[in-house]
């Protein structure tokens, strides 16, 4: 006889993973709230908006049509050409579809193109602050995010002679992502131009996330591949489209990498799901009248949300011009945002992001989404107000 230890043994680059602490305080919100407490939301990135009515009958008529099999691992062929065409009329870049490889979502899409990219030891150079997840990726592939801090009065954007001064013989890829996440700035042509050529000066490759592609308030959009070939896009439907919940995303890559993308997806996801693809092809070939809507009513609540924030002492230097959030320092109430965030949440049923979510280049900083009704809004900044004049009376 022999005994049998219940535990389960976890890697350690498992156990060493940080939490995601959006989810933790969406979480915690979820809690309050089943015992009966009103919590506003504005700390998850996720459009309030219901997926547009033809989208969801498009999704509805291939599962009626029996279209629930596997599809080719790259994607229907017909949603890779919409794909292709998106980009030709708003970048005038001219692609060919067998370079998109349609996933399920864009956190596999990202996923992907390290595991395609990366050795132990190499690094990726990015921004602090930069989204949550992308170290992660890096380091749980064995990996080395290498962090440039950024300046807030720039949108915290990559500047091209900061980023070579961190290349070394390791560097692989050099990650940005505009409209970005937490800061929601757009990066200028300049800065994309710059990294541009260090793309292709150094053979090394850009990875841009375009998640939040087509939510802009003003100037113009850019992709990076109407400067550089050498670049894998990440995209998807989430944001733009409401449809956070279909997972459907999909990478443009350089010709001569689409076989090892191929096969990663192959062993490791086998395909997106077909009638949501199909649904993808209604979202980009159907009318657009929804999405025009959706961002305006986005730019009331961020204008509101700024001149509240800015009222009541929190600081945004630079006015975020794309996707839906604002970045606003609070260090003058508290250097601990995970502490201040759980407190705002408990004490005056708002629930928002700490900075740190971020990297410590965004400590003290709170993010705040406008993916929330006005009304939400207007409420969750009467409440944020009441407590920070606490604060200061305190």
């Amino acid at each position: 006889m022999f005994s049998i230890n219940s535990e389960c043994v976890i890697s350690k680059k498992s156990e060493d993973i940080p939490p995601f602490y959006v989810m933790e305080v969406l979480e915690s919100a979820q809690a309050l709230e089943a015992q009966g407490r009103h919590i506003i939301h504005l700390e998850v990135g996720e459009p309030d908006f219901p997926t547009a009515p033809h989208i969801c009958e498009a999704a509805c008529a291939a599962i009626g049509r029996g279209l629930t099999k596997y599809t080719h691992s790259q994607g229907l062929l017909a949603l890779r050409e919409a794909i292709v065409e998106s980009y030709y009329q708003k970048f005038g870049v001219d692609l060919d579809p067998g370079q998109v490889i349609v996933t399920s979502g864009t956190s596999p899409a990202l996923l992907m193109v390290f595991m395609a990219l990366l050795e132990k030891r190499d690094e990726v150079i990015m921004s602090n602050p930069h989204y949550s997840c992308y170290p992660n990726f890096v380091k749980h592939l064995g990996g080395t995010p290498v962090f440039v801090y950024t300046n807030e009065t720039n949108g915290f954007a990559l500047e091209p002679e900061t980023v070579r001064q961190r290349l070394s013989p390791n560097t692989k890829a050099i990650l940005i992502n505009s409209p970005s996440n937490p800061g929601g700035h757009v990066m200028s042509p300049e800065n994309l131009q710059g990294l541009a050529a260090i793309a292709e000066e150094r053979g090394i490759p850009i990875v841009s996330d375009e998640i939040y592609q087509g939510l802009i308030y003003s100037g113009e959009e850019h992709s990076i591949l109407e400067y550089t070939k050498n670049a894998f896009v990440l995209n998807g439907f989430s944001k733009l489209y409401a449809m956070t919940g279909w997972r459907l995303g999909y990478i443009i890559c350089p010709p001569g990498c689409v076989r090892a993308l191929q096969k990663i997806h192959q062993n490791f996801f086998i395909c997106a799901n077909s009638f949501v693809q199909e649904a993808g092809i209604a979202a980009l070939k159907g009318p657009q009248e929804h999405v025009t809507e959706m961002v305006q009513t986005y730019n009331v609540r961020r204008q509101y949300m700024l001149k509240r924030l800015i009222g009541m002492g929190l600081d945004v230097r630079k006015e975020p011009m794309g996707a839906f959030y604002v970045l606003a320092d609070a260090r003058k109430y508290c250097s601990d945002s995970l502490e201040l965030s759980r407190r705002i949440l408990n004490e005056a049923g708002v629930a928002v992001t700490p900075g740190i979510d971020f990297g410590n280049g965004a400590e003290g900083y709170l993010r705040f989404s406008y993916a929330n009704s006005l009304e939400n809004i207007t409420e969750g900044m009467d409440r944020l107000e009441a407590f920070l004049e606490k604060e200061l009376e305190g």
